[in-house]
């Protein structure tokens, strides 16, 4: 006797298995996490394996008429996600084919699963009883069940928002994750994310509205994640998902806007433009996101996303721009050259792109900051950069943050604020511009109101370990920041340096030189561990600390004056201080003074000048510097 058909509870296909009642997909017993649409795409396709469903079949059984949401860019996104979640390739497909211009096919093999609660009565396998081909048809109608189950659920919740029963949900604060890149060419990564933190940019000129910062966002690339639990980790009301496609000259992309508590789709959308109005495709994309939003808020809390400037740029400039950005991203020595590389035959190809300018002003302040290049060099050229962005469009949050960094670099103090206000004005939603003018207000002494800049940076950048590691300097006692921060990062030795000194301070020296191992470890100098925690065991605090701080200056000293890259003389001075040697220390932070050296604008809040700041000559330094008495007052309090 036949099983009843609501009975099929699971079906099978190579190593993954369907559990249709709970709408959950498992790989060799292990759960992988597939949202609601990808997974009803699934449920029809195993509802008529090897057999084409059109995409209107897709239409019509998924998204119903009357749903406000175009379906075209629904059925990308859910195959697309359907393919991640299963490791399928559309180029090379094993499970899920594409017909063009018809629809999709599955092409595995279909085998269903013996219901539980007839599994003991069921014939065993060496007997004849049981009917392989009447098989297809009970799993295809429990699967029919189930997909009109999940419809039904659907159109009732449909309904009851067409009736008013459901009030539109708040939307105060939104994530874009990273765009998609259908191309199948994994060299065009760079495109999507730059397209992705283009959005991010336009979306984070609305005021009222919180947009989580690139940066943050990145960290869920080819995530298997569910929309709600990125939501509470990221604190956010709604998600913005979507892929992109370039084709020559032609870019398209598919965005939508989804309630993040319940995997709700709002809204949706496909843009396709020719990459020449790239600027107009991402500003129509972000208008088009934020009425939808506005929809939700009272105008009091929501402002339109400001009108920009929609020149053609040309697409061979902006491809090597988002290169160059991508190149920057990764923060090293080597990706920031090739970075420099790109953005100036960008520049060249497109002279009026205001952000390959801004961008080029970043990579140049970079290498600066971290003795790449002399400062004396790198900060003319990060400088020019960042007022030519400017000139070409003073709308531009980055080229204010770009100036205002090289003019602290340059201890302009009021003039670094007064552009990273300006930064902040144009895009509330700009991190970076948090955070350094953040840095602005500490080194003018204005540290309640550093803090709370960096704590904006914080809640717009959540996973970012710069903006912790920022706000914990200012914090200067805030291990909890630092701790939160994981291991190993672009920061990592500096950080675990930082929370050594402050468990120094405390008095909790065993706290203090696992961190101080750690940090050397972290930093790749495992032999100068070893023989600091040899010091350590076999003598005392005191002179395993030293141990280490002359292994720092062993390693710090420049080979060849004048020789780049070298370490900056800050550290050296640094690590002189801490071992009480002032006389030196002095004579090595004259030489970060003369040479204009980007770490030296710390002097405010770095710990490592601690047992300098009560001798007059810090003073001295600090004022030629033009750091208001404000900044210096507030310094020798940190010694106290």
């Amino acid at each position: 006797m036949e099983a009843p058909q609501q009975s099929v509870r699971k079906v099978r296909f190579g190593v993954f298995e369907v559990d249709l009642r709970a709408g959950e997909l498992f790989k060799q017993g292990i759960k992988i996490k597939l949202q609601q649409q990808p997974f009803r795409v699934l449920a029809l396709l195993l509802e008529h394996p090897g057999d084409v469903v059109t995409r209107e079949d897709l239409r019509q059984a998924i998204w119903p008429a009357g749903t406000f949401v175009e379906f075209d860019v629904g059925v990308d996104a859910a195959i697309h996600k359907l393919r991640s979640a299963l490791g399928d390739s559309a180029e090379h497909p094993q499970l899920v084919e594409t017909l063009p211009r018809r629809g999709y096919r599955f092409i595995a093999p279909v085998d269903a699963a013996v219901p539980l609660e007839t599994a003991r009565s069921a014939p065993s396998p060496e007997k004849p009883a049981s009917t392989p081909k009447r098989t297809p048809l009970l799993w295809a109608s429990g699967l029919a069940i189930v997909v009109a189950v999940l419809l039904a659920a659907n159109t009732a919740g449909l309904r009851g928002r067409l009736r008013g029963r459901a009030a539109p949900p708040r939307i105060q604060s939104i994530a874009v994750l990273p765009l998609g890149n259908l191309s199948g060419d994994s060299t065009q990564e760079y495109f999507a994310e730059g397209m992705t933190e283009a959005l991010i940019t336009r979306l984070g000129k609305s005021g009222g509205l919180r947009v989580i910062s690139h940066t943050s966002a990145m960290h869920y690339k080819g995530t298997r994640e569910t929309l709600p639990e990125i939501a509470r980790q990221l604190r956010v009301d709604a998600v913005i998902e979507g892929a992109v496609l370039r084709v020559g000259n032609r870019v398209r992309v598919t965005a939508q806007l989804i309630e993040a508590s319940t995997d709700r789709h709002l809204w949706a959308e496909t843009y396709e433009r020719d990459l020449r109005d790239v600027l107009g495709l991402q500003d129509a994309i972000a208008r088009a996101i934020t009425n939808e939003v506005q929809l939700r808020l009272s105008s009091s809390q929501h402002s339109p996303v400001p009108s920009t400037r929609t020149r053609p740029v040309d697409p061979e400039a902006y491809d090597l721009y988002l290169r160059g950005r991508s190149e920057w991203n990764a923060r090293t020595e080597q990706a920031s050259k090739r970075g420099i590389e790109y953005l100036l035959r960008a520049v060249e190809r497109d002279p009026g792109y205001a952000p390959a300018w801004a961008g080029l002003s970043d990579q140049y302040d970079l290498l600066g900051s971290f003795n790449v290049l002399p400062p004396k060099v790198a900060w003319p050229k990060a400088k020019a950069a960042a007022e030519r962005a400017i000139q070409l469009d003073e709308t531009l949050s980055e080229g204010h943050v770009s100036l205002g960094s090289v003019l602290l670099h340059e201890w302009s103090w009021s003039a670094g604020e007064k552009e990273l206000q300006r930064a902040v004005a144009l895009n509330p939603n700009n991190a970076m511009a948090h955070q350094r003018y953040g840095y602005a207000l500490s080194f003018r002494g204005q540290s309640d109101a550093a803090i709370r800049e960096m704590q904006r940076a914080v809640e717009l950048d959540p996973l970012a370990p710069a903006k912790r590691n920022s706000l914990a300097g200012v914090l200067y006692e805030a291990l909890e920041y630092y701790r939160d921060v994981p291991d190993p990062d672009f920061n990592s030795e500096i950080r675990h340096r930082r929370i050594a000194a402050i468990y120094e301070r405390k008095g909790m020296l065993k706290e203090a030189m696992a961190a101080w191992l750690m940090a050397l470890r972290l930093g790749g100098k495992e032999e100068v561990a070893v023989s600091v925690e040899h010091q350590y065991r076999s003598s005392d605090y005191a002179e395993a600390r030293r141990t280490l701080l002359r292994a720092d200056l062993r390693h710090e000293l420049p080979r060849a004056e004048g020789a780049y890259p070298r370490p900056p003389a800050c550290n050296i001075a640094g690590d002189y201080a801490l071992l009480g040697e002032k006389d030196s220390a002095f004579a090595w932070l004259e030489r970060a003074f003369r040479e204009r050296e980007g770490k030296l604008i710390f002097l405010p809040v770095d710990e490592r000048w601690d047992t300098l700041r009560s001798d007059p000559r810090f003073r001295d330094l600090a004022r030629r510097m033009g750091l208001p008495d404000a900044a210096v007052q507030d310094s020798a309090a940190l010694s106290q």
